[in-house]
């Protein structure tokens, strides 16, 4: 079933389970607390809790649990020093709320969130109605009234999570990546289906910026499609060369059993936790998980790509001076500082077969022709869409499209093209899903491709720049045997995915 046939089939779907009885209404303009959709918050570092801000001014929803095995600290990553404290005080009507040294976080931080933002919008004093949680399997067992959870945890747990609140029957919404491993992404995707519960992968709701640059794409302006290249300016976390191995204590009141979840013990280190564990093949999912989901999503969706045939990539490496001698530092553990990744696909339909070039770390494809006749050059991010007829230039999101050169732009009537249609819904579709209605463009069975194309360019970056030909029906790597064991993980006992 394409994504049209699915949008589609879904919006008539008689089976749409409804969590609230349709005919509890509510007074114009205002939402009951008897139609608001429950929702739970796990994970609440600094992207969780900034996420927080929209999610709490939604009248739809209610934010009522958070989770976090952490309790309290102060010693969080962020993008500034004090950008995401101060809107959080701003947004809860107390400017100065934990001013002061260090980028807070946690589980504390996070119902103090919930509760302030509450009480301030209803001009209260004070508010009690946010429950707190260490683990999520608590959280799962004893919440009954939980309607939904979102999960914006590190990328290691997301399987794990996601698959325990789906059969607890709890809707999901779930950050980037659905999993850092082949087997896991499908294993969530065949549990959604079991299950029937709704879900929403939250890049769904980030492909405005390609409408414009999808509809001339699929208005054949360009005519049919050989490459597409993304490239991004990630990462922006340190991506660490060697394991760490000296042992700091565990911080207080951090329970770091679960924050391993399903990954085998190892000495905690602040290397792996809050926003660096992106950089470890263990917990993360590199740059391309972290960005080319945004980036890529509404491609995969409107080309409609299927998982690639083959992957190979260029991995950097560093070397370090032992006994006097320059030596290459052996590493299969962590994301390089920079690496291209080409996935191939094969032909469908009407299109050809084409081929995804990803580039991270300064990476970025040779200047064309066309940009240069233009006497320009690319930008530290960006999209190229490589036709048969010609080539289209965009940012990293494809936000502003243009022809290039510019001399062939002037001759095509970009817009006498028809609208489409594939990116209607909002960012908080996700809402009416909940509720009964159309499943959103964001449903965990739409992901599978994207998943598998982005957890197989990990694979090959950790073996060293290997091209891996994968054999999607059977789930198997074919010409790299050794590769296979990579599709998932080794899990500590109590912890295995079935």
């Amino acid at each position: 079933m394409n994504r049209r046939d699915f949008l589609k089939y879904a919006s008539v779907s008689t089976t749409a389970f409804s969590i609230v009885p349709s005919h509890v209404l509510g007074a114009a303009g205002q939402t009951p607390p008897s139609e608001k959709i429950t929702v739970a918050l796990i994970g609440c570092g600094t992207e969780g809790l900034r996420e927080s801000l929209d999610m709490l001014a939604l009248p739809e929803a209610q934010m009522v649990a958070v989770c976090d095995p952490n309790r309290e600290s102060r010693d969080y990553i962020d993008w500034s020093k004090d950008g995401l404290r101060s809107s959080i005080g701003q947004a809860i009507g107390q400017p100065a709320w934990r001013a002061g040294a260090g980028i807070p976080g946690g589980r504390v931080p996070g119902q103090e969130l919930v509760e302030l933002y509450y009480a301030h919008k209803r001009g209260q004093d004070a508010y009690r109605g946010c429950a707190i949680y260490e683990d999520y399997r608590e959280l799962l067992d004893q919440a009954k009234g939980v309607d939904a959870v979102k999960i914006m945890t590190p990328d290691h747990l997301h399987a794990t999570i996601a698959i325990a609140a789906m059969k607890a029957g709890k809707h999901v919404i779930l950050h980037k990546p659905l999993a850092n491993r082949v087997a896991e992404a499908r294993r969530v995707i065949e549990t959604a289906r079991q299950t029937q519960v709704r879900t929403h992968f939250m890049p769904a709701s980030r492909g405005g910026h390609l409408s414009a640059l999808m509809k001339w794409v699929r208005g054949g302006v360009i005519g049919r499609v050989r490459e597409i290249h993304n490239w991004s300016n990630r990462p922006v976390w340190p991506q660490y060369a060697t394991l760490p191995t000296d042992r700091p204590a565990v911080p207080k009141d951090f329970n770091w059993d679960l924050w391993l979840g399903p990954s085998l013990d190892r000495p905690y280190h602040p290397h792996y936790t809050h926003a660096v564990f992106r950089g470890w093949y263990e917990f993360g999912g590199g740059a391309v998980a972290d960005m080319g989901h945004y980036s890529l999503w509404q491609v995969f969706a409107a080309l409609e790509l299927d998982a690639p045939i083959a992957v190979e990539s260029t991995p950097s490496h560093e070397c370090a001076i032992r006994d006097q001698v320059s030596v290459k530092i052996p590493n299969d553990y962590s994301f390089p500082k920079a690496s291209t990744i080409r996935f191939k696909f094969a032909a469908k339909g009407a299109r050809p077969a084409l081929d995804l070039f990803w580039y991270d770390g300064g990476m970025r494809p040779p200047t064309p022709e066309e940009l240069e006749e233009d006497n320009q050059e690319f930008e530290p991010e960006g999209m190229l869409i490589v036709g048969d007829q010609g080539k289209i230039l965009a940012g990293f999101l494809g936000q502003n499209p243009r022809i290039i050169p510019a001399r062939k732009a002037k001759a095509i009537q970009l817009e006498t093209l028809a609208d489409d249609d594939l990116w209607s819904q909002s960012a908080t579709a996700w809402v009416e899903s909940f509720k009964g209605g159309a499943r959103s463009q964001g449903d965990f069975t739409l992901a599978g491709p994207i998943a598998e194309a982005f957890n197989l360019g990990a694979i090959s970056l950790r073996l060293g720049g290997k091209r891996l030909v994968w054999d999607a029906p059977n789930m198997k790597i074919t010409n790299v045997p050794d590769a296979n064991k990579l599709l998932t993980r080794e899990y500590r006992k109590g912890w295995e995915i079935a």
